[in-house]
């Protein structure tokens, strides 16, 4: 956090604490002997491919998750596009800022949010999910997911968390029968780098080709190449794992801490690196933890949420043992 915010512990934005590590940062800086040059994507392509067992004409590296979702919007030519949520709001802001009328399927508390396939309508042409889920951090089976797949339907699937997932056990990124598939994934989180923006797209080639005629020139640059291919390297795939793992047990961790309160509800199961929870008078909470130190994420903002959501990043257990006696504080007063 920056400026007047920057004392609060933050637990609203999801990047993993303590990241970049030190060898990442060394590469991204080494990189910057080379900036008098035009960037050349071909290596980072190559070890994205190389990563998930696919060949690189199925790749597109872009400047985060972000803008493939703007690519998306522009270059697939989608008649009905539907956008399941509570979920990232970028991908609809993306489809309606490019001219589409977005139809919503809003998943329901009362299911934990789990999609099924018959809550998508047959004549969607193109659908977009989460999973895991911003910010429910529900995991939708693979199988279910590919399961929407239908002829002439594009089925974009956003796994910008999916490697804080240990074993990424529901993941569609290395599946070549899915017709219509698109995955998207972000290097952000994991490897703390949002502010350089490196994500990438895995899709059918055709695809890929038809995102790259809407893309700009050179829209990924030589340092965000460069952490690219370092973070799919073998040793940082297990630093990754390693942090799935840690990050899971800090989760449960957390929900266990959380589940003292009587006030709060907690959505689970949860499979990102961050819970969802809902409580009474959340807003009133959300202001009084700032005062007390602490940022988290209203949830009223998600389609399909109101104002008693509030999104929680998960941290170390120090870090969640000062945070549980600050909520614990911040309900008693606001309900004062």
């Amino acid at each position: 956090m920056r400026g007047a915010d920057a004392a609060l512990t933050d637990l609203a934005v999801n990047v993993r604490a303590g990241t970049p590590p030190d060898w990442l940062k060394a590469r991204v800086a080494a990189s910057v002997d080379g900036l008098a040059a035009y960037p050349d994507g071909r290596a980072a392509r190559d070890a994205v491919a190389v990563r998930h067992g696919l060949p690189a004409d199925r790749v597109l590296l872009t400047a985060g998750a972000a803008e493939a979702f703007v690519l998306l919007a522009r270059a697939i030519p989608a008649r009905r596009p539907v956008v399941v949520h509570p979920q990232f709001t970028e991908p609809e802001a993306a489809l309606r800022d490019a001219g589409h009328t977005v139809e919503r399927v809003v998943l329901d508390e009362r299911d934990g949010f789990r999609l099924t396939p018959d809550a998508v309508p047959d004549g969607a042409d193109l659908v977009v999910v989460g999973n895991p889920t911003n910010p429910t951090s529900v995991l939708h089976p693979a199988d279910a997911l590919a399961g929407l797949a239908r002829p002439g339907r594009t089925l974009v699937v956003d796994e910008a968390f999916m490697d804080a997932v240990p074993g990424e056990h529901e993941s569609l990124a290395d599946r070549t029968d899915v017709p219509g598939l698109v995955v998207l994934r972000s290097l952000t989180k994991t490897w703390g780098l949002a502010g350089l923006r490196i994500g990438y797209v895995l899709a059918e080639p055709d695809t890929i080709t038809a995102l790259e005629r809407v893309q700009p020139l050179w829209p990924v640059s030589s340092p965000a190449l460069a952490a690219a291919e370092a973070c799919c390297a073998p040793s940082a795939l297990a630093e990754a794992a390693r942090a799935a793992e840690r990050t899971t047990a800090d989760r449960a961790y957390l929900a266990d801490r959380l589940a003292e309160l009587a006030e709060v509800r907690v959505c689970g199961p949860a499979a990102g690196p961050f819970l969802l929870i809902r409580l009474p008078g959340a807003a009133a909470v959300r202001t009084r933890l700032r005062e007390l130190g602490f940022a988290v994420r209203r949830g009223d903002t998600f389609p399909g949420l109101g104002p008693d959501w509030l999104r929680l990043a998960v941290r170390d257990r120090a870090t969640t043992d000062r945070f549980v006696v600050a909520l614990a504080k911040a309900i008693a007063e606001a309900a004062a």
